[in-house]
């Protein structure tokens, strides 16, 4: 009666079911006392485990990177065995330790990875967007299902990869990316739906694989170059002899298949609107905005992000951190992208918020408010899978907030966040590639710059390179200048865009 558990598993057939029903029933008619003992222990063993805070070095930094290397693919890129998950966080974590170390090992296995991916079947090669993970070690066959977290995690991480090396090809998937999104996952008021099946009329992958008389149908002469470009054959490179498109180039090709593909019956649209995957979203936008120089997508963001008001829900749950902080992290991206005040102004409401209603005392935050009763327990994630958790992005997002509102609390509040997570930085960084992006932040000296009067001239140097811990925010006035401060000593305002590119730290660059 108290929802307290007393038994648990994952999966009963129906029949065994009926009897786990009817023994329930006796055990509860016959031995209540021993029951409520039950689910009381039981309870109290799933209560999260204080952990006591610790200062924290950047030990975890260089041993996060030593594991990534360990288990680093040299020939498909990617970390481990089949199956392959993308996993942008740790993508996010070898950028940035590059940066910081100049390690340009870090930075290259990242860029293997993006190129590795790209050119297989885990991505779309018609339609844009990715799938959500890999059955094999070559990113061949997917599992077909696209998640909108990923599209946005993987979009940041190749503009992230066009400003380290201004090689096109990884704008050009950045690109592809996001019109994915645009066309095929934005719902009509600008909010962004959830994810896309991978399945259509009770076939997995039957929306996106070819037979190469297909192909031949569609591109007629010109298919032959196309289909060994693009590894397919008639005897298949699949099963039951279809084909998954891998390769590169071809754009007029692929544009003639993608409106043949355009007349099949798409997998099924889960039109959930998610707060903190909109949030992702809201960001991979701005971001490929600044970097490609692209109105629609600054557009998209900001139509997307005036849809939400004060978070309640997330699709038909109660909002939880995770929301709240990718939501004000897109809002951060949105502001740097556009300089509309109203969106810094709505992420410290939103951060201010998560405070109050989500941070453990002890340092860190709960992923849920503790308002409900029933809920049990209040677990508090950290690990960094598919998505970042909460208190990783909670930690980077309250670092940047700090910047450009210089507001010491959100610092220290960020800074408590990481020493209570300090056991797990330390034990296992691989699993927290994102809290480690934060650790970088923390531990280095991050350069705010301020723009003055028309940004204009200045926005190519800050927005064409990889700058992980440089903020931005503008004043209004008549001359154009930027200033430079990191910690609060600053430098004069400079005029030109060369003064502003000495001023900032250096970052490693690919051939």
């Amino acid at each position: 009666p108290e929802r307290k558990p007393f038994y648990g598993g994952t999966y009963f057939p129906p029949a065994q079911f009926r009897q786990l029903l009817e023994r329930i029933h006796e055990i509860w008619t016959g031995h209540r006392d021993r029951v409520r003992q039950q689910a009381d222990a039981l309870t109290a063993a799933l209560q999260p485990t204080p952990r006591a805070p610790a200062e924290i070095d950047d030990t975890p930094l260089r041993a996060g990177h030593e594991e990534f290397r360990a288990a680093f693919d040299p020939e498909h890129g990617g970390f481990g065995g089949a199956p392959k998950f993308p996993r942008p966080v740790v993508l996010n974590f070898l950028f940035r330790y590059c940066a910081r170390t100049g390690n340009t090992a870090a930075r290259d296995m990242a860029l293997l990875t993006l190129r590795r991916m790209a050119a297989g079947g885990l991505f779309d090669q018609l339609g844009g967007g990715f799938h959500r993970y890999s059955v094999d070690d070559r990113w061949l066959v997917p599992h077909f299902e696209k998640m909108l977290y990923d599209q946005a995690q993987l979009v940041v991480s190749y503009v992230e990869a066009y400003q380290i090396t201004g090689d096109e090809f990884f704008a050009d998937i950045a690109r592809r990316t996001c019109d994915y999104v645009l066309r095929n996952l934005t719902g009509p008021d600008g909010g962004f739906y959830s994810a896309e099946d991978a399945d259509s009329e009770g076939v997995e992958g039957k929306f996106y694989v070819w037979t190469r008389a297909e192909i031949e149908a569609v591109l007629g002469d010109r298919a032959d170059a196309f289909c060994r470009a693009y590894g397919v054959s008639a005897a298949g490179n699949w099963e039951h002899g279809l084909n998954i498109l891998h390769g590169t180039g071809f754009p007029d090709e692929r544009a003639a298949l993608l409106a043949a593909r355009a007349k099949r019956i798409r997998p099924h649209r889960d039109e959930k609107i998610i707060t903190a995957w909109n949030g992702l979203m809201i960001s991979a936008l701005a971001r490929a905005a600044q970097a490609l120089d692209e109105p629609r997508y600054l557009r998209a963001a900001q139509t997307a992000a005036g849809r939400f008001g004060n978070i309640v829900r997330s699709g038909n749950a109660p909002a939880v951190l995770d929301d709240y902080a990718c939501l004000a992290t897109g809002l951060v991206d949105l502001y740097e992208t556009d300089f509309n005040p109203r969106w810094l102004t709505k992420a410290a409401e939103l951060a201010d918020v998560m405070l109050k209603t989500f941070a453990d005392p002890a340092g860190g935050f709960f992923m849920t408010t503790g308002a409900d009763a029933s809920v049990l327990v209040r677990p508090k994630e950290e690990y960094d899978g598919a998505e970042p958790s909460g208190n990783s992005v909670a930690a980077l997002l309250l670092l940047r907030l700090a910047e450009l509102t210089d507001r010491l609390d959100y610092r220290e509040a960020a800074r408590r966040t990481l020493a209570a997570a300090a056991a797990l930085l330390t034990r296992a960084p691989h699993a927290v590639p994102q809290m480690l992006c934060a650790l970088d932040w923390l531990l280095g000296n991050p350069q705010q710059v301020t723009l003055t009067g028309p940004p204009e001239r200045f926005l190519p140097v800050l927005r064409r390179q990889f700058l992980p811990t440089v903020t931005v925010r503008f004043r209004s006035g008549a001359e154009s200048t930027a200033q430079v401060c990191v910690r609060g000593a600053c430098q004069l305002p400079v005029h030109h865009p060369a003064e502003l590119q000495k001023l900032l730290e250096p970052t490693a660059r690919a051939g």
